[in-house]
């Protein structure tokens, strides 16, 4: 666990309790979020009353709020877990100025301190075709091959594809229906070898004893398969084809992404697919796009290289 982080400590004083029990029950029912993202939540809370000590949240200004920002960069934490932070407890506090009348959002203004801009990792096409083409034709084989190809051929999240109905595709269409963030629904196309390997997976699945799960991919034994299960099976199927790089679900969705806009240069296009509430965060797959130009520029132009080199 992480040293920032107490678990999931209930706040001793019965008034931080209640307001941190209303809200997230406001984030759960009014808007709607994911038991995931409201556990997040939990722990900003767990982590912003750890800082407080004995303060009340009343007392707490700008320069607190700098202060815990700065204790806990000392302690390593980088720009991007301290920009999640601030952004749970601005919500937090903005709550509380709408429902329970606090005065000011302590918040408001503060920024993290920068991290290095990391590139999200992709494989190479060849590799990432090499790991999707699992041979064999047995149950876990069939359902392993049709969750990577689809990972692969749509660029889904985990949770996207571990929340996946058998209703969500229209292999006729060569779609998937998919629930992204906020419950946001998009459809998303389904490639010729995934839809083939979905295919025989489904003849696999419906050999399963009666009635199963509505869920897509289920285990041996009928039951969803869940987010960790599907991560282990990833790593397992990376391992057992060669790969020596960590490779997790993300990295099949950053793949698809940018071989995708790598053929198309379509941003936009890319940005739908991926379910992207904003074009900033597709933009990062631009800069995996140059690295692979800059590659083929260094190697084959005659005056690319310096001299030595």
């Amino acid at each position: 666990m992480p040293p920032y982080i107490i678990g999931f400590m209930q706040p001793s004083d019965p008034k931080l309790k209640s307001l941190q029990s209303d809200f997230l029950r406001h984030l759960e029912t009014e808007r709607r979020m994911s038991p995931r993202t409201v556990a997040s939540y939990q722990r900003d809370l767990t982590t912003l009353f750890a800082q407080m000590g004995d303060l009340a949240l009343e007392a707490l200004t700008p320069q607190h709020v700098r202060r815990f920002v700065a204790q806990l960069h000392a302690r390593g934490l980088a720009g991007r877990t301290l920009a999640r932070l601030l952004s749970g407890w601005r919500s937090f506090f903005d709550y509380l100025g709408r429902d329970h009348s606090f005065a000011g959002n302590p918040c408001t203004g503060i920024r993290p301190p920068r991290s290095p801009r990391r590139l999200p990792h992709a494989l190479s096409p060849d590799t990432a075709v090499h790991l999707v083409a699992l041979p064999g034709e047995d149950f876990l084989t069939r359902r392993d091959r049709a969750m990577l190809e689809l990972f692969y051929s749509s660029g889904l999240r985990l949770s996207e594809l571990a929340g996946l109905h058998i209703v969500d595709l229209d292999l006729h269409e060569h779609l998937v229906r998919v629930t992204g963030k906020g419950n946001k629904t998009r459809q998303v196309p389904v490639g010729h070898a995934a839809r083939e390997a979905l295919i025989l997976w489904l003849e696999s699945r419906n050999g399963l004893p009666s009635p199963p799960s509505t869920f897509l991919f289920l285990t041996h034994s009928g039951r969803p398969l869940g987010i960790r299960a599907i991560q282990q099976r990833v790593a397992l199927r990376a391992r057992q084809r060669g790969l020596t790089d960590r490779v997790h679900p993300h990295v099949l969705r950053h793949s698809f992404a940018s071989h995708v806009l790598q053929s198309s240069g379509d941003l936009r296009a890319v940005q739908e697919m991926l379910g992207h509430a904003s074009i900033t965060s597709t933009q990062v797959y631009t800069h995996l796009d140059f690295q692979h130009l800059a590659r083929i520029y260094d190697a084959a132009h005659p005056r690319a290289r310096r001299k030595g080199k």
